[in-house]
């Protein structure tokens, strides 16, 4: 099977895949939920190569995680802002922080910290099961066909 068709597979892991899976895209997320709105400052703290975000911010834009905004004309400048079905991918990019956080920080510790604007405590977000609120781990689940 080719990357381009991981889209038509009967698997849910591999179509978000194909929405998210190229290596500079969850960078862009990273940023874009960290409020990072123009070009310019994604290429600036991504340090993706223009053509390449150039394109992740246009495919993103496609599938419809981030919509495209005008606030100048002459030139046209855009900035990006998440969708609804871009926000609901927080829980994916904070997962993947934690997992940093625990198996890649190093001797420093992590680069950043999460803190919950309602409460205000630092925190890491978990998985947790809606119906009995544990915590849920790959050994606790089932899979059902």
């Amino acid at each position: 099977m080719r990357w381009s068709e991981i889209r038509n597979e009967h698997c849910s892991v591999a179509r978000t895949l194909s929405v998210v899976g190229e290596r500079w895209t969850m960078l862009v997320l990273r940023e874009a939920f960290n409020r990072t709105r123009r070009f310019e400052d994604f290429q600036q703290r991504t340090g993706a190569p223009r053509p390449v975000l150039a394109e992740r911010l246009r495919t993103l834009t496609e599938d419809g995680v981030l919509r495209r905004s005008r606030y100048a004309e002459r030139p046209d400048r855009y900035e990006y802002r998440l969708t609804e079905k871009g926000l609901d991918l927080y829980p994916v990019v904070v997962s993947l922080m934690a997992w940093g956080d625990r198996w890649m920080a190093g001797e420093d510790g992590p680069p950043v910290r999460l803190t919950h604007g309602t409460c205000g405590v630092t925190t890491t977000p978990r998985l947790t099961c809606p119906t009995c609120g544990e915590p849920v781990h790959a050994r606790d689940m089932r899979v059902s066909r």
